[in-house]
């Protein structure tokens, strides 16, 4: 079985997904903006196939009442967005040291995009959610 490892800049927060990666998606609303100073590329996995190892190092900000998102407590990394309701939560794309096997697959909240940059990738664009439901929905 394929594993994935990653870890925080600091690497007190380390963690392992079990299995292939699905395809990234990009972030491009205000918030993940904010959160890590451009968009926020992640994978969705299963809550199943992650092991966490300095677990207590994860510091959770909720960012609304259906989502919260975990950072390094130390180094301040982003490391995950978790939608509190689904049984997945994505990992910042960045924070895997392996090779991921892996591509970006959708921009999301497009709409909301800084006006410093273009996409101009080919890969699918949304201006909000992507056909499926939204996280808490």
């Amino acid at each position: 079985m394929t594993q994935h490892s990653g870890s925080c800049l600091c690497g007190a927060v380390t963690f392992e997904v079990s299995g292939d990666l699905p395809g990234a998606d990009a972030c491009h609303c205000g918030m993940c903006r904010k959160i890590s100073g451009h968009y926020f590329a992640s994978a969705n996995v299963k809550r199943a196939a992650l092991t966490i190892q300095g677990e207590n190092k994860v510091t959770w900000y909720a960012s609304s009442n259906k989502v919260r998102r975990g950072f390094c407590a130390r180094c301040g990394s982003t490391l995950f967005w978790d939608p509190l309701s689904r049984d997945w939560l994505a990992i910042a794309m960045g924070a895997f040291d392996t090779p991921t096997q892996t591509r970006l697959t959708e921009h999301i909240f497009v709409a909301e995009k800084g006006d410093y940059y273009d996409i101009a990738d080919g890969v699918t664009q949304f201006e909000k959610w992507p056909p499926r439901a939204a996280p808490g929905d």
